[in-house]
């Protein structure tokens, strides 16, 4: 027999390894044969003799507890998100929760910051996961990881990539074996960085989430343990947990057996007791405990007052109850980052994710940081003394800021695509942005003009006119084109996505016009549709013109630019403005809309320069620009 090449003896091996795993991985585990978890040196099966590296610390299962070093451990975690904190203040932020008392943070993962296009990777700036983990062991903090593939969080589609969508008929959150695939490529990708993090191997993570509050959306628990296989074929062995509302349904459809179970949330022993029905014999905890909560356009500030979360918190401090507080911290929807939700009609998230939460937008402790910090210090051990919070960072005012130049989005858009009926920005391999469709009128000149399926916000023009707007979130797709001498010739539909829905049953949201429209029932035909994403290569090609020039014509660029001496953080006022995207020296702040309940645009100053800085407002209203000024604070 012909002996193989030592290389091709090994990947022979590791295919036939990756082969078995995966059978494994779908394979329903069985409850009883299930074994305490303990992440840390694990025994060669054959020779029954440990690993060669020795880890610092372990940490797992012991029945219902869980353990850190072979003693009982109660977390006491804080969550943030990353990737919506500029990289520059992690480890302020981090400090931070330190001080009020936490033990450790969890985040999440957003696939679709990371892979804006397939296999296309970007780790830079604020996605560093790895860079964050590390600086979140610096600041003396063990580390949650929720890596999804689905986050949920308030963020565009749950933070799956929107390239997902190019498929039609593909199927989310499941065994579809096409989701599966991208699913296989991301977890190989962060799998890479989490493994050498991992406590066993000297890093600060104890666990991983296996996706997030599946319960609530489906009961494919094949796809559940077919993730969990994936992550364990590549090398991570930390112990794994799920996170599913206190219901039996939700249990059931959303855990997995001898995974640890969160509860999002739980501050009552009726709601633990719910899990212990499972009957797994692994630790529940409160996975999820809401300090605050999420705010939608045209809404009040969303909040929850301190005494309620004293309470609960107080519950589960008392019980001894592990708990992560969502959220400690939350940031900014940068970019078109910003998701929705659906209720009896679209529910588009604000740009700042602020939450209500202990640490504010800007990194600033509230009198919640501090009344949770005093709870926390009653439960420590004896003799132990918090750390204090940092310094505040600096903030600043900036005088009012003016708009020398303009330019016209109608008299930038080229590049044309023809279509027999309009097509979502996904099927143009658009991701985010806005959408340009136009048609010529034959037959009907006027009337009833229905855009089937609007995502989600339109202006509509007829021969170069603005005739009116179209509101998802209100449930309009309905605007009358009235008569005109000569009839009406040409029909232009400006489309706005924003965010695509985050959580429940209607997260496949393409955005533009999903559909047809048409006139007093006449479906219309043959369209030019331009893509907008307003990305850096397309503000990078606008052509701008004095200001001064007349334009009767709403949806346009106002460029301005202002001078600092000192940097800080500042929040840009937007009360003057309409609806639409504000750019500080490139760095997209998020949206601003009229309707509130958000009126200022936070701007981090790692945004800002010493010097002169460039300012770009898009908006879909106004015809002139209005000022702005540079404000301490989000209200």
């Amino acid at each position: 027999m012909k002996k193989l090449p030592a290389k091709s003896a090994l990947e022979i091996f590791l295919k036939a390894v990756a082969v078995i795993t995966a059978v494994w991985a779908i394979t329903p585990a069985d409850p009883a044969s299930s074994s305490p978890r303990l992440a840390g040196p694990r025994l060669n099966q054959e020779t029954q003799t440990p690993p060669a590296v020795t880890p610092q610390h372990t940490f797992g299962f012991k029945g219902t507890e869980f353990v850190l070093d072979g003693k009982p451990f109660q977390m006491m975690a804080g969550e943030l998100h990353f990737q919506r904190i500029p990289r520059e203040y992690w480890k302020d932020r981090l400090l931070k929760a330190r001080a009020m008392g936490l033990n450790t943070v969890g985040t999440y993962v957003f696939w679709n910051a990371l892979e804006p296009e397939p296999g296309q990777w970007d780790f830079s700036g604020r996605n560093d996961l790895g860079a964050f983990i590390k600086t979140a062991q610096e600041a003396g903090l063990w580390v949650l990881v929720r890596p999804g593939p689905y986050a949920c969080a308030e963020w565009d589609f749950g933070g799956l990539p929107a390239w997902l969508l190019r498929t039609p008929d593909i199927k989310v959150r499941c065994s579809d074996p096409r989701y599966l695939a991208a699913c296989d490529k991301y977890v190989e990708k962060i799998a890479g960085i989490i493994q050498p993090l991992q406590i066993q191997n000297g890093g600060p993570v104890l666990m991983v989430q296996i996706e997030n509050e599946y319960g609530s959306y489906g009961n494919d628990r094949g796809y559940m343990r077919t993730l969990k296989g994936m992550w364990e074929r590549f090398g991570i062995q930390v112990p794994f947990y799920t996170a599913d509302g206190a219901t039996p349904a939700m249990l059931e459809a959303g855990s997995i057996p001898s995974n640890a179970i969160g509860l999002d949330p739980a501050a009552s022993e009726a709601e633990f007791a719910e899990a212990a029905k499972l009957e797994y014999d692994v630790p529940v905890f409160c996975s999820e405990l809401y300090p605050g909560w999420l705010t939608h356009w045209g809404e009040s500030w969303a909040g929850a007052k301190t005494e309620n979360i004293l309470k609960d918190l107080g519950w589960l401090l008392e019980h001894k109850k592990s708990f992560s507080l969502y959220v400690f911290h939350g940031g900014t929807n940068f970019g078109f980052w910003a998701g929705a939700n659906m209720g009896a009609n679209y529910q588009p998230d604000v740009t700042s994710y602020d939450y209500d939460a202990p640490l504010n937008e800007r990194g600033e402790p509230t009198p919640k940081y501090f009344a949770i910090r005093d709870l926390l210090a009653k439960y420590r051990p004896a003799g132990s003394v918090l750390p204090e919070p940092p310094a505040p960072l600096p903030a600043i005012e900036i005088p009012e800021i003016s708009f020398a130049e303009s330019a016209g989005l109608f008299d930038q858009v080229s590049r044309w695509v023809h279509c027999p009926q309009p097509k979502p920005m996904e099927y143009l391999d658009q991701n985010h942005g806005f959408i340009l469709y136009r048609t010529r009128l034959i037959g009907p000149h006027d009337g009833r003009l229905v855009i089937w399926d609007l995502h989600d916000y339109a202006n509509v023009y007829v021969d170069g006119k603005y005739l009116g707007t179209l509101d998802r979130s209100k449930g309009e797709n309905t605007i009358e084109i009235p008569k005109a001498d000569p009839p009406a010739k040409t029909l232009d539909i400006l489309v706005e996505g924003m965010g695509r829905i985050n959580y429940g049953p209607h997260l496949i949201d393409r955005k533009g016009i999903t559909d047809r429209v048409t006139l007093n029932g006449l479906t219309l035909m043959n369209w030019d549709v331009v893509s907008l994403p307003m990305d850096e290569a397309f503000l990078a090609g606008l052509k701008y013109e004095t200001t001064g020039k007349k334009s009767d014509r709403p949806g346009k660029f106002f460029r301005g630019a202002f001078d600092l001496k000192e940097l800080g953080d500042t929040y840009l006022d937007m009360t003057g403005w309409k609806k639409g995207v504000v750019w500080v020296n490139g760095h997209n702040l998020g949206r601003y809309w009229e309707i509130g309940p958000q009126k200022r645009l936070f701007c981090p100053g790692p945004f800002l320069k010493e010097g002169r800085n460039e300012i770009i407002v898009f908006d879909l209203h106004q015809t002139a620009p209005a000022g702005i000024r540079g404000l301490k604070s989000l209200e």
